[in-house]
């Protein structure tokens, strides 16, 4: 009985593991009126976005959305709060499928740019 219950945890405690490296980090800087990467590739995934204020002068924002329709915002891509000058904030975790997506900040603003699953 104690050799299944040391299985167990084993195969819980990777399982547990596999998870957790599944999820990544995908970090953006935002500068005055625009992010300084203008394009990002990602293969299909979970992530997390880490956006950084750098130096923009007040709080900025996140948003992520399919390129078909901009308005239907991806919700658990904002930040979980607005980003204070020279920090950073993260959002949760969203899983992206294949496709085109735009992302940009509402509060610096920014243009749309381009975010590719492949």
């Amino acid at each position: 009985m104690k050799k299944v219950i040391a299985i167990l945890v084993l195969v819980i405690g990777f399982a547990f593991n596999a998870n957790a490296q599944e999820v990544k980090t995908v970090s953006l800087e935002q500068t005055k009126g625009e992010f300084t990467q203008k394009q990002i590739t990602l293969s299909e995934g979970t992530y997390i976005f880490e956006i950084a204020n750098n130096n923009v002068g007040h709080n900025v924002g996140f948003v992520l959305a399919p390129k078909a329709d901009v308005t239907a915002h991806i919700k658990n891509a904002y930040v979980t709060a607005q980003v204070k000058d020279n920090s950073k904030e993260t959002s949760k975790k969203v899983t992206l499928k294949k496709g085109e997506y735009v992302y940009f900040c509402p509060l610096n603003p920014t243009p749309q740019y381009t975010l590719i699953v492949e």
